[in-house]
């Protein structure tokens, strides 16, 4: 062997030749403009859009609506829009669950509907402690997801077919609790109310995007250290430093926004935490890898030993659940549960907003920030029509189209993943 190949072979062991130890699924194999712009080119030939088609959606209806409407970027508004969205968001990310396993939820609305019957019930009727009511309006929501879980994964009935039962099941049991009268007004003041009619002071929201940024930064250099010495691929510290400069532009963005008005919504929060949440579940647990490797193919999964039924089981337990906390914001933003609670459009718009933000129909691909930015794009929409004092069929329409996009963008993202995987390179 030459002297030369030693020396090579030197090199590489001592991490002096990084481009062959460098990771190309990171943002970048060199840490500069240029080989960033190779990254975007090599996920866009391998058909990851990733985030972009929201990103530049969401620009684009904001540029649209305000120059229609200039009160559409106001504090106020947008304040009011991330209030509105955090019900049905929280739906979405449930649903989220089920559509990585590539199967759908239909009774969502449904039980987000009995669990404000149930809670508007207790606290009302019964005279049970808010809190108490809360609890148990979110446990029956469990065991609602629990149930239909385990009708689908142990007895092998389609989850189409289970949840098109709870949705009408679920329905008729809400219509029964709320009785003759329909409605049921809650209290103004109480725990309830406070879920969306709570606002922090300015300093509580810089706080956060502190919190949030100095997380973020040290749980990233901790985990790049320890690939570094395990003498793994690892990103650079400029690359670090350029992602954590990315994430603190829209978080410092946003609270400066919301401070304009009221200050940070805890109803807000509370969907961005369960966001937060559930992504680290499925980036950074066991659970969570299982989940995905169900979705992606079932048998394959089963084959490597992975409880497939417990993991099916379980997704529709957490997304019946979401639903149910969904059903509790509504009632807190409208002081009262009805018999239109869940029952309207919110299936519709959780499962669309979930497409839009960019997790797959076929199973396997997306992540809990679909939740989020799928809820903003609809959200936003909604808003901007609304200020327009436009017919909500019109909304319905544009809704169709964003969501026909969205899917027509996920199958060719999928084909592009496939011809890519095919021909290399």
């Amino acid at each position: 062997m030459s002297q030369q190949t030693h020396a090579t072979e030197d090199a590489e062991v001592n991490g002096e030749n990084t481009g062959a130890r460098r990771d190309p699924r990171l943002l970048a194999t060199v840490a500069s403009p240029s080989g960033w712009l190779e990254a975007v080119k090599r996920s866009l030939k391998g058909g990851e859009l990733g985030p972009a088609p929201v990103i530049v959606g969401l620009i684009l209806i904001g540029i649209v609506f305000q120059s229609m409407n200039d009160r559409f970027l106001s504090p106020q508004n947008l304040s009011n829009l991330t209030v509105q969205i955090a019900a049905v968001g929280l739906m979405t990310t449930g649903v989220i669950m089920v559509l990585l396993l590539g199967e759908i939820d239909l009774s969502i609305g449904s039980v987000a509907g009995l669990s404000a019957g149930v809670l508007a019930v207790l606290a009302v009727r019964h005279g049970v402690s808010e809190w108490i009511a809360i609890g148990v309006a979110v446990g029956i929501g469990l065991l609602v997801g629990l149930l239909h879980g385990f009708i689908f994964a142990k007895m092998g009935v389609p989850a189409f077919v289970v949840t098109l039962a709870g949705l009408l099941g679920w329905q008729g049991l809400h219509l029964n609790l709320m009785g003759s009268d329909g409605s049921i007004n809650t209290s103004a003041t109480g725990p309830i109310a406070m879920l969306t009619q709570t606002y922090f002071v300015p300093v509580v929201g810089w706080f956060l995007v502190a919190v949030a940024l100095i997380v973020y930064l040290v749980s990233v250099l901790l985990v790049e250290r320890r690939r570094r010495q395990a003498d793994l691929p690892y990103k650079p510290l400029v690359e670090v430093l350029f992602r954590a400069f990315l994430l603190a532009l829209p978080l410092m963005g946003g609270v400066w926004i919301l401070n304009q008005y009221k200050g940070v919504p805890l109803a807000f929060l509370i969907f961005v935490g369960f966001v937060v949440i559930l992504d680290l579940v499925l980036r950074k647990t066991r659970y969570g890898r299982m989940v995905y490797a169900v979705g992606g193919n079932s048998e394959a999964a089963r084959r490597a030993g992975i409880r497939v039924d417990f993991v099916r089981i379980t997704v529709f337990g957490i997304a019946s659940m979401l639903a149910a906390i969904g059903g509790v914001m509504f009632v807190s933003r409208n002081f009262a549960a009805s018999v239109s609670t869940g029952g309207g459009e919110e299936l519709m718009m959780a499962i669309a907003a979930a497409v839009i933000g960019g997790t797959s129909l076929f199973g396997g691909r997306g992540n809990a920030y679909s939740a989020l930015l799928g809820g903003l794009v609809l959200g936003a929409i909604t808003s901007g029509l609304l200020l327009l004092q436009m017919d909500t069929s019109v909304r319905f329409m544009i809704t169709a189209a964003v969501l026909l996009i969205a899917v027509i963008l996920d199958a060719i993202s999928r084909r592009g993943r496939k011809t890519h995987a095919r021909g290399g390179g």
